[in-house]
């Protein structure tokens, strides 16, 4: 293909690609995000391709391999087209009936669909399945209709009508305005409005000025910046193009984690196949404005997805952050003026100038503008990436959305806003999803990590994994935040080893204080929340575990006892036989007893036994 040369050859290319797509044609789109491709999604797409061959049907069958469609657990997951029939879990062995019963005799495989937690009915239908149904998936949903490697396939959905529309006629300003009006707010984190960012930088001295996006995604569990480079890598990069052209910039990078191998093989892709077609260099589309983008790859450092950090380890430098009296839209990368936003803020970008701000402004919350993609993982049924309008509450994500919590059990608190973020207890469920309501009930929003604890949890134990997190990934540039998250991290250990003082509480809460007010970056500055938010609301576990040497959810082992209940048990010496340090001793058919001294409380004998007769306190 030649280079495009006018909005005009780009919007005819899009024609002719629209007119050649036949979207009644029976097809396949099959899931090979990261997720899927655990499952074996590889395998998966070469036996589709080998059926049809063999059936001599690629003329009637197409094979679309997507990005993660969002419900990754449920991998591989195969959607049938045009009917939208969803089939999870799908192995090699059901391929060659999936193309005979269901794309060729239209019959439905009940086995492969998926089934309805509450009422055990089979779902047919994507749009029908709860996962799917509560979500808004204005930026996420596109994955699962494009090939992440085909700039054809972004092409005809309408992909780069939005840059086609600024070069054709917008000034800079009108597109910085534009994004002011929508109410959109930075996804990685902090929440600054991206259109006041951009104007600042806009305005800022200097001939050189550069553009970043932010795709060092560290939060544990958390891929949704992933997904969609992996899915949808266009979508950042014109958005990425757009910002450029708004803010006067002329180079750009993306830094993205080495540990994304999939995600920058395709962002690469997708940076050539824009060259190729005029999408970046010089005169882009005819005009005046050129641009390109460079890929820089971090080595997996938490805190370098703060900016100052990043930007020092695309200099080469050690990834640590600087003082923020000076802003980076003035003094940035390489002390030029600078704007960086995560993966998810630029995919907002076209979607914006597309629709416009009015229609974006109606998505939301007053404060809070658009939706959110979350990363839903726990104690939940359903796991997997959720694009939710802001201002939906944590009981419709977690019991719409996620299909409520697993065994049956009772929900104890969502973790939100990744390592940095709080605890929302039960209590406070309805707490609605914006950047205001969660940091007033002590928590955050963040780049979007949901996780959902149940009884079995030690909140105390919770806030040890965090701050120890944390400890690890600190640059240990500032004193608070080297020593601070050091010294907290010991004494949460030594409350979960039954070593905890009641002044320990005192000595924590001043730790925090020290932290939000002396670090240089919001890593240590927010680092204490997990703490502060499990102390003010789950304080009676703090207290057992300090006051009466025990943990109220029996996870500290430190504080765990295991004993025999001898009405209960039957003496089948199934415990005896798995212990492993035989602190377990009993004869055939007769009352078994536990040696505590020997015990190592591995727990083995408490899961495995048929009985109950083991108890855990």
């Amino acid at each position: 293909m030649a280079k495009l040369n006018s909005t005009k050859e780009l919007d005819n290319l899009r024609n002719d690609l629209i007119a050649q797509w036949d979207e009644n044609k029976p097809s396949v789109a099959i899931c090979a995000g990261t997720g899927c491709a655990a499952f074996g999604a590889r395998l998966v797409v070469d036996a589709f391709k080998h059926e049809i061959n063999q059936r001599g049907l690629e003329s009637k069958i197409g094979v679309l391999v997507t990005g993660c469609q969002g419900y990754c657990e449920r991998g591989v997951i195969v959607v049938i087209k045009p009917e939208g029939i969803f089939y999870q879990k799908v192995k090699p062995d059901d391929v060659a009936e999936i193309i005979e019963t269901t794309l060729q005799k239209k019959d439905i495989i009940d086995r492969l669909l998926y089934k309805d937690s509450e009422t055990g009915k089979s779902i047919i239908y994507e749009k029908d399945i709860p996962f799917y149904k509560y979500q808004r998936r204005i930026i996420f949903g596109n994955n699962s209709k494009i090939s992440p490697v085909n700039i054809h396939d972004y092409l005809r959905i309408g992909g780069y009508s939005a840059l086609s529309k600024v070069l054709n006629g917008m000034k800079p300003d009108e597109v910085i305005e534009i994004v002011k009006k929508s109410g959109l707010r930075g996804r990685g984190g902090g929440g600054f409005p991206t259109g006041r960012k951009w104007e600042s930088c806009r305005k800022a001295d200097g001939d050189v000025k550069y553009v970043i996006v932010n795709a060092d995604e560290g939060d544990p569990g958390a891929y949704m910046d992933r997904s969609l480079l992996e899915g949808n890598p266009h979508s950042v990069l014109e958005g990425l193009i757009i910002g450029a052209y708004a803010i006067g910039s002329h180079e750009g990078y993306i830094y993205v984690r080495q540990e994304y191998p999939l995600a920058v093989k395709h962002f690469i892709r997708a940076l050539e196949q824009a060259r190729e077609y005029g999408l970046l260099g010089e005169d882009i589309l005819g005009s005046e404005f050129g641009f390109d983008v460079k890929v820089a790859r971090g080595g997996g450092a938490f805190v370098c997805g703060e900016s100052t950090a990043l930007m020092a380890s695309i200099e080469g430098m050690p990834g640590e952050p600087r003082a923020k009296h000076v802003h980076t839209v003035d003094v940035g990368l390489r002390e030029k003026p600078t704007t960086l936003n995560n993966v998810e803020t630029w995919a907002n970008i076209p979607l914006i100038i597309n629709k416009g701000w009015e229609w974006y402004t109606k998505i939301g919350t007053e404060n809070s503008k658009g939706t959110k993609i979350f990363s839903l993982v726990g104690k939940v049924n359903n796991t997997g990436l959720v694009e939710i309008p802001m201002g939906i509450s944590l009981r419709e994500i977690v019991y719409n959305i996620g299909g409520g919590i697993k065994e049956g059990k009772k929900l104890k608190a969502v973790q939100t806003g990744g390592p940095s973020g709080g605890c929302v207890p039960e209590r406070l469920i309805d707490t609605p999803v914006d950047f205001d309501k969660l940091t007033e009930v002590g928590s955050m929003m963040g780049s979007g990590g949901m996780i959902v604890m149940d009884e079995d949890n030690c909140m105390v134990d919770i806030a040890r994994y965090f701050v120890g997190f944390l400890k690890d990934e600190s640059c240990g540039k500032c004193t608070p935040c080297r020593e601070g998250l050091w010294q907290m991290h010991a004494i949460l250990t030594d409350i979960c080893e039954g070593k905890g003082k009641e002044e320990d509480i005192e000595v924590l809460e001043d730790l925090a204080w020290t932290m939000e007010n002396g670090c240089l970056c919001q890593l240590g500055t927010t680092a204490a929340n997990p703490l502060l938010t499990t102390l003010k609301y789950f304080k009676e576990e703090y207290d057992a575990h300090i006051k009466e040497k025990k943990c109220p959810a029996g996870v500290c082992k430190a504080l765990i006892q295991f004993s025999i209940d001898k009405e209960k048990c039957t003496g089948c010496g199934l415990c005896l036989l798995k212990c492993s340090v035989k602190a377990i001793s009993g004869e055939k058919n007769e009352v078994h007893d536990i040696d505590t001294e020997k015990c190592i409380k591995c727990g083995i004998c408490y899961d495995i036994c048929r009985f109950d007769a083991v108890i855990k306190k």
